[in-house]
């Protein structure tokens, strides 16, 4: 919070911008730089975006969201690491495998994925949105598949391989010793316990998304650059601040 309370204040120094025409000069304060601030980010994340429409396919796009049901997320709090790591990585491998089954597309598929851990309550809450060209690579990789118009992936068969996978990963952790467990979760640190508690996880819906986004991929990648690089709260959200409180605008989604 130092950093991002100075950024850009006589605090952190700055430079002086003269006009060599008209004499004019500037006091330019300098950045923090800091990954929290939005005002340092505002430019890394432009960068990113130009990046991302120049790798642009000239095919249809779709939209993907992989969410963490409520109990998972509750747990990822004290895991962050861990279980985000999982998110991404199953979100990934989930779609390739979906993908390359002669069933559906039978192609070698890529994505751009980025992680999200809020909501727009500003709540924790766990999930990835992802951009991916309807088609891919054919398994020698001669020639170009593309998937039926306006349908990419069944969502349900995305959503069943999504949980058991991610389910058989937390699994994984929890034997290797690899999460911890406060407050109220203590209990989960013990194997049974654990079992039991993911037990209802086993058949409870757990949300996959996947539809061409309507306004176009370079739309989804606009929406997606303004949460890589910044924090939750941004400047537009403040609405107020005394020696009491801050006050900020949030949405319910609910």
């Amino acid at each position: 919070m130092s950093a991002i309370e100075r950024c850009r204040t006589a605090a952190l120094g700055g430079h002086v911008l003269r006009c060599s025409g008209c004499a004019r000069t500037e006091v330019s304060f300098n950045s923090c730089r800091n990954r929290h601030c939005p005002k340092c980010q505002a430019s890394a994340a432009h960068r990113w975006l130009e990046a991302r429409q120049a790798d642009l396919l000239p095919v249809e796009y779709f939209h993907v969201v992989f969410t963490l049901p409520a109990p998972v997320s509750a747990i990822a709090w004290y895991n962050k690491r861990i279980i985000y790591g999982l998110l991404l990585d199953i979100a990934a491998d989930t779609l390739r495998t979906i993908a390359a089954d002669p069933r559906h597309l039978g192609a070698q598929i890529g994505a751009t994925f980025v992680l999200h851990t809020w909501g727009s309550a500003l709540t924790h809450h766990p999930h990835v949105h992802g951009i991916v060209p309807g088609g891919g690579l054919s398994p020698d990789g001669e020639r170009w598949i593309v998937c039926r118009p306006g349908f990419f992936l069944p969502v349900r068969v995305l959503s069943r391989l999504f949980r058991r996978r991610f389910l058989e990963a937390l699994e994984a952790a929890h034997r290797y010793g690899q999460l911890q467990f406060f407050g109220e979760y203590t209990g989960l640190a013990d194997p049974a316990t654990f079992a039991r508690w993911l037990a209802p996880l086993r058949t409870c819906e757990w949300v996959v998304y996947a539809k061409r986004p309507f306004a176009g991929p370079k739309a989804v990648l606009e929406y997606l650059s303004r949460y890589t690089h910044r924090v939750a709260i941004s400047n537009q959200r403040l609405v107020a601040f005394d020696e009491l409180g801050v006050t900020f605008r949030w949405k319910d989604y609910r």
